[in-house]
């Protein structure tokens, strides 16, 4: 049995909860072990935490850690995307993460929304969705190199709205050598990837990310894996554990 999740979201970013919400909720599940994460602070996205934020959340964590020794291990996570430049300085860990396609430096986000998702490749990459799985996983390849991450996030969160594979293909031979060049470099970093069931809880996935496919492929090349709900409220922390722990 499964008894950590070190990818829980609170209201310091865009959870739902307070962090003290979401240990009582992870005690409650029979967590041993509960992970706090913000995302770090990047200009103009409102999803992040702001600099000022980040020491406070810092703070209030390790004063709950201390209130709630006895009944379980509290960690202050990180979650830095790739393009991010805030201080990770005073984290237990990071897990780290691609969240947007760039392009002649500008930024464009990859999970906004389906439609965001769509109009961005439209007009960024001329509708090639390949283009744009190449463009986003030539930065996960390096995400280990340039965050210094423990964790590796979400993989193929490229694939968030593409359900059925409703919008391209993931067995076309462009999207597998995108995912087999970030694979290359990744796996010998030695860091484990994160089975995520977020997605899954917000109705968006039938699996985690990544894949069942990147998962037997990540698996074959000796890698790593830890299991994650990235949770954004107090009822989804370990979404779905009792099933998906058997991955691993």
């Amino acid at each position: 049995m499964i008894f950590t999740d070190l990818h829980t979201h609170t209201c310091f970013c865009d959870g739902k909860n307070t962090p003290e919400e979401m240990i009582l909720s992870a005690i409650e599940k029979g967590l041993t072990t509960i992970g706090l994460v913000v995302h770090a602070y990047i200009p103009d996205a409102t999803y992040c935490v702001s600099l000022s934020g980040a020491e406070e959340f810092k703070k209030q964590v390790n004063q709950l850690k201390e209130k709630y020794k006895d009944k379980i291990t509290v960690l202050c996570g990180v979650e830095t995307d790739y393009f991010s430049d805030m201080s990770l300085s005073g984290f237990d860990y990071i897990i780290g993460s691609v969240h947007y396609f760039s392009v002649d430096g500008v930024l464009f986000d990859v999970d906004h929304s389906k439609d965001m998702f769509v109009k961005v490749v439209n007009e960024v990459f001329g509708g090639d969705y390949y283009a744009a799985a190449e463009n986003y996983y030539s930065s996960v390849g390096k995400v280990i190199e340039k965050t210094k991450a423990d964790i590796i996030g979400h993989f193929d969160l490229i694939t968030k709205f593409n359900q059925d594979d409703c919008l391209f293909s993931t067995s076309h031979p462009r999207y597998i050598a995108a995912v087999n060049g970030a694979l290359d470099k990744l796996v010998k970093e030695n860091k484990p990837f994160e089975i995520n069931t977020g997605a899954m809880a917000r109705g968006l996935r039938k699996e985690p990310y990544p894949s069942m496919d990147i998962i037997e492929n990540i698996k074959n090349r000796g890698g790593k894996f830890v299991l994650s709900s990235d949770s954004h409220s107090a009822q989804n922390i370990a979404y779905q554990y009792d099933i998906w722990q058997k991955l691993l």
